[in-house]
């Protein structure tokens, strides 16, 4: 008979506990004083390997599903400093928002002002800024509203948002986004309103040849270069190269062929 994997097992866990469903989770947990066990499903994916999860992880929309069904609020626990949905965004779990979304989750609640990821941001603006592009498209299918220039870059139309009078930090920003997300369109419209191709996002650390090739953003690493933009370009803090950066932080070979090309 097939073993059940970790996650069959806590399903019936739960079927057989509802009240686990409900209670915060103190040893399993990287924030203090603990996290909701939705939440903590949000960014297993992430933690998988740390927290001695093993094997494929399939099912965590099923169990969230069944989490929210035996009475974990949809939104969080009191107290959290974000709600699943937030958590989900920052961790790229496209399979637990949707079961989220579809249970109703506030797409409007933001971060609390001492949350370790974007202080005061929405669910939306954490896919943004952590380069998760298939939650980011499930949040704006929802409904989620667009509030920001940079939001709209990761969206993929800046329409209303890029004017004459936009500030030259948000047009740098708004381009590292949509490299991010391979916004090809919008790199265009951002560079012909004169954004200058390798400056840096101060805010965020960011620039957007580096950010792309991080990422294994292949696209979007070919579309500046033809572009324009400087391969050779180190960033003001540790004066590396976006190739450098690149082996670093596992960007991909096809990303490396095209910055040495």
């Amino acid at each position: 008979m097939k073993e059940p994997t970790e996650l069959e097992q806590l399903v019936s866990l739960v079927a057989r506990n509802p009240g686990e469903a409900a209670r915060r989770l103190r040893e399993r947990s990287d924030r203090t004083p603990g996290t909701g066990p939705l939440s903590h499903l949000a960014m297993l994916r992430f933690d998988a390997a740390r927290h001695g999860v093993t094997g494929p992880l399939t099912g965590a929309g099923a169990l969230a599903r069944t989490l929210i069904e035996s009475g974990t609020p949809v939104d969080g626990l009191p107290e959290d400093p974000e709600t699943p949905l937030i958590t989900a965004a920052s961790y790229g779990d496209a399979e637990v928002a949707r079961v989220l979304l579809d249970a109703g989750a506030d797409l409007d609640s933001t971060a609390s002002p001492d949350a370790g990821g974007v202080r005061g941001g929405t669910a939306l603006l954490h896919a943004a800024v952590f380069g998760m592009t298939a939650v980011l498209d499930l949040l704006l299918a929802a409904g989620a509203r667009v509030g920001s220039l940079s939001e709209a870059a990761a969206a993929g139309t800046v329409t209303g948002w890029l004017t004459a009078d936009t500030p030259p930090l948000d047009r740098v920003r708004a381009l590292a986004m949509a490299a991010d997300h391979e916004r090809l369109a919008v790199i265009d419209q951002l560079l012909e309103a004169r954004t200058p191709i390798d400056a840096e996002d101060t805010h965020y650390r960011r620039q957007a040849l580096r950010l792309a090739a991080t990422r294994g953003r292949t696209r979007s690493v070919a579309h500046l270069l033809s572009r324009g933009a400087d391969p050779q370009h180190r960033d003001p803090f540790t004066h590396r190269t976006a190739l450098e950066w690149c082996r670093e932080l596992g960007g991909g070979t096809a990303v490396e062929a095209l910055l040495t090309a």
